[in-house]
């Protein structure tokens, strides 16, 4: 059978069948978010994700989190996945109705969410000792998700009020950094209802 020459190798991304939502991007400044938690009148829930480099990932979270009614998604300016064509995609919308904040440390961000707002940070990590559905959730919180394999840098996890983990039943260690904010995100919601 003789091969289409004109055809071109490359594949082309597939359309978003999920979702005819606009495909803009909702993109916020540092202290656009601070004034919005400021005016907040109900507890603000945030996603922080410190290094997450996979486009596909940080589409999934952006999904969960428009979901879950979060009121931004915080990335760090250096050593994460920019919003990129794929994010959105990946994303079904919700690239244009969550606000993505681009900080520059992570750490004194997460200092000034505690210090200022009295907005608590719960990150997940390997080692932590207390389990998810054995957390509050409630209140003013900031979910803190660490990168694909590496997890949380060490400041980072330094500057969370608590560390939790996922109690995994099965064979795999831990779950894709997408699914684990899902998961943590929607816990919280359960909490508040």
């Amino acid at each position: 059978m003789a091969r289409n020459r004109n055809r071109s190798p490359r594949r082309s991304a597939r359309a978003n069948t999920h979702s005819e939502a606009p495909t803009g991007i909702a993109r916020m400044s540092e202290e656009g978010l601070l004034r919005q938690l400021d005016e907040a009148e109900d507890p603000p829930l945030l996603l922080i994700l410190d290094g997450v480099q996979d486009p596909h990932n940080l589409g999934a979270c952006l999904r969960s989190a428009d979901g879950a009614g979060a009121m931004a998604v915080v990335i760090s300016r250096h050593k994460s996945a920019p919003v990129t064509e794929t994010v959105v995609r990946v994303a079904c919308g919700a690239a244009a109705s969550v606000p993505v904040v681009s900080v520059s440390n992570i750490s004194r961000f997460l200092q000034t969410l505690r210090e200022e707002y009295s907005i608590r940070s719960v990150g997940t990590a390997d080692g932590a000792r207390t389990h998810l559905y054995d957390t509050d959730l409630t209140g003013a919180l900031a979910i803190v998700m660490g990168a694909e394999e590496k997890g949380m840098r060490r400041l980072t996890m330094e500057n969370c009020d608590e560390l939790i983990f996922i109690p995994m039943m099965g064979e795999v260690p831990c779950l894709n950094v997408s699914n684990a904010a899902a998961v943590c995100m929607f816990e919280a919601v359960r909490q508040r209802l």
